[in-house]
């Protein structure tokens, strides 16, 4: 038996985006939807790690480095630099109300 928690429809902006640094080539799906406190759902389309990224999160390249298994910080850093333009700002709601 199960309970179903949720059971949202909602359509999403979808965006596909390739680039390379010195080192690396990088594919990524970034959707942004209302759910998930309006973070992002960041897909690497090479590995299939995804994330949710607020600004927060883009900040700490501790944490990219770590989700996305990067062999570098300054892999992480690259992908930082990247993702500020990419993550709008979040901002504190409610995401499910009773």
């Amino acid at each position: 038996m199960f309970e179903k928690l949720y059971d949202e429809h909602e359509s999403v902006k979808v965006r596909f985006l390739g680039f390379m640094t010195h080192e690396n080539r990088y594919d990524f799906g970034v959707i942004y939807t209302n759910m998930f406190f309006g973070k992002p759902l960041v897909v690497c389309m090479q590995t299939g790690r995804a994330t949710l990224l607020g600004q927060d999160d883009v900040d700490n390249v501790q944490h990219l480095q770590q989700v996305f298994k990067l062999q570098s910080e300054e892999e992480a850093n690259d992908l930082a630099q990247f993702f500020k333009f990419l993550v709008p700002p979040t901002s504190l709601h409610a995401e499910y109300e009773e």
